[in-house]
């Protein structure tokens, strides 16, 4: 290009994008109105009703009356298993008494051996999970943890028993009392 063209090259492409240049620019926000309407609704939908109050008498649906209690299906199979010498004796005054298969009320409870023991004790210990340690796995129990092998007290009913932790897997573990062994699933929250 000569020295000539330059500036006349430069002057037409001015002239060209003279235009452009002087148009409004196009914005990608809408109008105050519009956004105004839409931050008022937003600010609407964002603020949450006060909280209607709730009945006093109302059962709590987590806890409703009653839920210790046993269920009465299973005081039902709990006397027919003792009945048939295969379980423990249940609780005095839980059977029910029309069906002619509980325990009653004057009636003392049958002498419970070490099976009936450790299940009990089994039952009632307050597992929270288990847990794998330098490569062994560990039961966790409310106040420590227990390893296999490891032998702890229990107390129960004012008597202390010494149990054995003989085997954990991750939903199990199994315990030794007296030479019986009873396997129990890990249950996980508040123990009964």
């Amino acid at each position: 290009m000569t020295p000539l063209v330059r500036p006349s090259v430069a002057a037409l492409t001015l002239v060209l994008l003279l235009p452009f240049a002087a148009a409004k620019p196009i914005s990608d926000l809408t109008s105050p109105e519009k956004r105004r309407t839409i931050v008022e609704l937003a600010q609407q939908l964002t603020h949450s009703p006060a909280p209607v109050p709730v009945p006093a008498d109302l059962a709590h649906p987590f806890n409703p009356p009653g839920f210790e209690q046993p269920d009465p299906e299973e005081l039902k199979a709990a006397a027919a298993a003792y009945a048939k010498g295969q379980g423990p004796a249940p609780a005095i005054g839980t059977a029910n008494a029309s069906s002619g298969a509980g325990v009653a009320a004057n009636q003392p409870p049958r002498e419970t051996g070490d099976r009936e023991i450790l299940a009990s004790l089994a039952a009632k210990l307050p597992t929270t999970g288990t847990m794998i340690f330098n490569g062994e796995p560990l039961l966790l129990l409310s106040r420590g943890r227990v390893k296999i092998g490891d032998r702890f007290t229990v107390a129960y009913n004012g008597q202390d028993y010494e149990l054995e932790l003989i085997a954990i897997d991750r939903t199990t573990f199994t315990l030794r009392y007296h030479g019986e062994e009873i396997t129990r699933s890990i249950k996980l929250g508040k123990s009964p």
